[in-house]
């Protein structure tokens, strides 16, 4: 019988699942690292909320460990990478708590909006100030949302009954998406520009940290209200408790904070300034919710090998695991390839097999696909909610399949259609890796690196040997340099593997040679 260890507190229900689907759970919570460390090898899965750290450490003595669930959507408590190359599934429930953290984003706006934590101090003193406490209507005022995903798409709802004006910055949310939901597709700028109040309701990752960077909130209407409910670290705090010290942010209310718990805080104390402490999801029926759907897809995987809501796995039987696997790596790290390339809102996505992998089922990789393409501005999407977040963004996902291919055994092609153009990025399986063949219909052979730099230039005598010395400069190894080109003299490209991280003041000096037309660090 599978044993699993139930190390942060689940709700009694979760428990009888386990046990009701012949599982052995044992509840064992507050375990210090050491307590941890000494009973983690006769576990065969680890039922976690957000206390229990599965860190190396933890990973490394767990033996016998074949897969962690995360009742709610965040894990930064678990090191992914630690588990994947020690062969563990890490799943999480992403959907959960939803509409509790929507509800929390919009109960913080009004309190915002009606200055009510203050207002109830003051009462409370027995002060009684009612000139003091002049609010403002959500009745008519433009909300602007910064993600208009599954959390944001239910505050747009809640918000359109209130009568506001939404509109949203989302770059994967389509037109057709934003009139279903109700909402005005706008850029970043003129949602700034133009917003009484801002939620965000995106994960963080690098392309979102510090999306309301100081640069940003100078760009708002003075007197907007700012609610975070989503990661600490979208918002650049220092600077928003300037402007609120200096009265051009009218008032911010954050439930999550970039050092949590939030102990100290820039801040704390500042006019106008709501704070909870990671309350976004802590309704008894969110826990609940979360707590039961771990439980089922953990006695799922652990007595039928089924994966669901998996990070680092995707959906796939026992017998196609052989066969797909090497198709599966590549899908996501082209789909990653892809989307480090696009900068612009996706409309489309076209992924096409050609050769023997027609033959295959070919679903676990459009899903690894999606996921790749999506990961840089939504970190916590997996291969099996990848389908499903394309489709609520509004985005239209197309497969095609052709038994033959010209050149390779097998071909995979991703094209994306966004509201500027289209972009294409192609791949194939050689000697049981994955590699990179076709980017911008230039044909190249390069493999995949955990970090690449790649540069679009028009083919001139001279840019190797200036971009080596620049790299060289900087202290950068070359490991891979493959070159691809429409013809002599014409538009080129180059995938550099290197070994270090390329900063942004090298990526500038390379955009600035002669004939760069493009160039961007990549990470698979």
């Amino acid at each position: 019988m599978p044993r699993v260890l139930i190390a942060d507190s689940l709700s009694p229900a979760a428990v009888a699942i386990f046990k009701e689907r012949g599982v052995d759970a044992d509840v064992k919570t507050g375990l210090s690292k050491d307590e941890l460390l000494k009973i983690i090898g006769d576990y065969d899965g680890l039922a976690v909320r957000s206390a229990t750290k599965a860190d190396k450490d933890v990973l490394a003595a767990a033996k016998k460990m074949k897969v962690i669930g995360r009742a709610g959507i965040g894990v930064d408590n678990v090191d992914i990478p630690a588990a994947t190359a020690a062969g563990i599934v890490v799943m999480n429930t992403p959907f959960g708590n939803s509409i509790t953290t929507a509800e929390h984003a919009i109960a913080m706006m009004f309190a915002l909006a009606r200055q009510l934590p203050a207002a109830d101090a003051s009462t409370q003193a027995g002060k009684w100030e009612k000139n003091r406490f002049m609010g403002v209507e959500l009745y008519g005022k433009t909300l602007g949302l910064i993600g208009a995903g599954n959390i944001g798409g239910i505050v747009a709802d809640r918000a359109n009954g209130l009568k506001m004006h939404v509109i949203a910055y989302d770059p994967f949310l389509s037109p057709e998406r934003a009139v279903e939901i109700g909402v005005e597709k706008v850029e970043l700028d003129e949602l700034l520009k133009r917003a009484d109040f801002i939620t965000l309701h995106t994960p963080l990752t690098e392309k979102t940290k510090n999306i309301l960077s100081a640069a940003n909130l100078k760009k708002t209407k003075k007197g907007v209200l700012i609610v975070n409910c989503a990661r600490g670290g979208l918002v650049d705090e220092v600077a928003l408790r300037k402007l609120l010290d200096e009265g051009h942010v009218g008032g911010a209310a954050f439930d999550v904070f970039v050092q949590e718990p939030a102990k100290e805080n820039p801040l704390f104390g500042a006019p106008n300034f709501i704070a909870t402490p990671h309350l976004g999801a802590s309704t008894n029926e969110a826990q609940e919710n979360v707590a039961l759907q771990v439980a089922e897809q953990m006695s799922d995987y652990l007595l039928t090998g089924a994966v669901t809501n998996a990070l680092n796995s995707p959906s796939v039987t026992a017998e196609e695991a052989p066969r797909l696997k090497p198709f599966v790596a590549l899908a996501e790290k082209l789909g990653a390839l892809a989307g480090q390339m696009v900068d612009y809102g996706i409309k489309g996505i076209d992924i096409a097999y050609e050769g023997q992998v027609a033959n295959l089922n070919t679903k676990p990789m459009t899903a690894a696909a999606l996921a790749g393409i999506m990961r840089p501005m939504l970190a916590e999407v997996n291969m099996v909610s990848a389908p499903a977040i394309a489709k609520e963004r509004g985005i239209s996902v197309s497969e095609s399949k052709q038994e033959d291919s010209p050149i390779y055994e097998s071909l995979m092609r991703i094209v994306i259609e966004t509201e500027k153009g289209r972009r294409g990025f192609a791949g194939s399986v050689l000697a049981g890796a994955p590699r990179i063949v076709e980017v911008k219909g230039m044909d190249l052979d390069a493999p995949f690196s955990p970090r690449m730099l790649y540069v679009n230039n028009a083919d001139k005598p001279g840019f190797i040997g200036a971009l080596g010395n620049l790299l060289a400069d900087a202290g950068v190894n070359i490991a891979t340099f493959n070159l691809g080109r429409v013809t002599v003299g014409q538009d080129a490209i180059a995938m550099v593997g290197v070994d270090q991280d390329a900063s942004q003041e090298l990526l500038g000096k390379i955009q600035a040679l002669p004939h760069v037309k493009e160039a961007r660090l990549l990470r698979f």
